[in-house]
């Protein structure tokens, strides 16, 4: 995958340690102020990651030093993944019929133990940010609030998720899609693909799967995709958009009928398909706004919608929403011992790992995200 600008890596890593659910459960494992700390150290870092992807246009120096920043950025947000989703699978295995073998079963089930391991991660961390921010100094980086018109801009917008070549127990559920993306009829030139189901269940991925398809590649003129998230502001999903199909922001100064006029020219007449992932929306109007300025698309065209909820279907398609549903016993029983086992280089067929890892699944509901928590120590 081509690599994210660093700017918008920070920024969604703050965003993720402002959460309600990390403040919630930093204090469980008493990592609160691990986690404030490591906000603070990217928040600084942060304010001048846009004059230094400009100066990464003609400086190698910066460029190696933006690297470097973006495995650690990714790093981080890896672990604020599997930290929120420990969080997950903790509720979902905190029932009281489970034996004392399977709750101890992993080793992060020790919520004492699981505490003090990722404190220690936190900070391993947070020191390389605070050692590759002090390489900065160098540079004489400038703080900014907002971007400039730069050569780097014209940079193509990445994918903020990390696309999987391999989604085990997806593959009828993606040939079921590909049949709506590329061979459904639809009396409207463009037609609204909702795909909804509980978190965790691979929405996401799934999209990403059916996107980077080459037959899909193939299809249409233009691809483009925005992660819209809980904010459901129209403006800056039309401005996404059009940076999303050409590669360059926008002019932030722009009004929104000027917006139109360029997502119009842009769109008009060309067979597209544009995701919208991760919808929380549930305001009819709302959606009516930006629905109304994506329909001059040509016969074919295609927005997949992924989203939780049930009424964010309802509002922004009349078709029936794919429903991604559990991974079966089969399918979660695969995932669980390329996950469990093979990290633990245990015989997979010993039977008593095998009882309790049903056991274990149980109580997981088929979800991949919770199946999937990193075992590493």
């Amino acid at each position: 995958m081509a690599e994210a600008i660093a700017f918008d890596l920070a920024l969604k890593l703050i965003t993720k340690l402002s959460s309600f659910t990390l403040s919630q459960i930093g204090p469980c494992w008493n990592v609160k102020d691990d986690l404030h700390d490591l906000k603070s150290t990217v928040s600084t870092i942060k304010a001048v990651l846009l004059d230094a992807e400009e100066q990464s246009v003609t400086s190698h120096l910066v460029k190696d030093w933006l690297e470097k920043l973006r495995d650690v950025l990714y790093d981080a947000n890896d672990l604020l993944d599997d930290f929120s989703t420990e969080a997950l699978r903790k509720d979902l295995l905190g029932g009281n019929k489970l034996t004392k073998e399977v709750r101890l079963f992993f080793s992060s089930s020790n919520q004492f133990a699981y505490g003090l391991k990722m404190g220690r991660k936190i900070k391993t961390i947070k020191a390389r940010l605070i050692s590759i921010g002090s390489e900065a100094k160098v540079f004489n980086l400038v703080e900014r609030d907002g971007p400039m018109e730069t050569s780097f801009m014209t940079k193509r917008r990445q994918l903020t998720h990390s696309f999987k070549d391999k989604i085990i127990g997806r593959d009828d559920d993606k040939a079921a899609l590909l049949k709506l993306v590329l061979e459904f009829e639809s009396e409207e030139n463009v037609y609204i693909i909702p795909i909804v189901g509980l978190g965790g269940l691979e929405k996401t991925a799934l999209a990403q799967f059916v996107y980077n398809d080459e037959m899909v590649k193939n299809h249409f003129e233009l691809m483009m995709w925005v992660c819209v998230s809980d904010v459901f502001d129209v403006k800056i999903i039309v401005e996404n958009i059009i940076k999303s199909a050409t590669g360059q922001a926008p002019d932030q100064n722009l009004e929104m009928d000027q917006l139109q006029k360029q997502l119009r020219e842009k769109i008009g007449g060309k067979k597209y398909l544009l995701v919208l992932d991760d919808i929380w929306n549930e305001e009819w109007e709302k959606w009516v706004s930006l629905k109304e300025l994506l329909i001059g698309g040509a016969r074919g065209s295609r927005i997949i919608v992924t989203t939780r909820s049930s009424k964010v279907t309802k509002i922004t398609s009349k078709c029936q929403p794919y429903v991604l549903k559990g991974l079966s016993d089969n399918d979660a029983w695969s995932l669980f011992k390329e996950i469990a086992f093979e990290q633990r280089s245990v015989d997979s067929t010993d039977s008593g790992f095998v009882e309790i890892g049903k056991l274990i699944l149980k109580r997981c509901c088929g979800v991949p995200l919770v199946i999937s928590v990193e075992k590493s120590n």
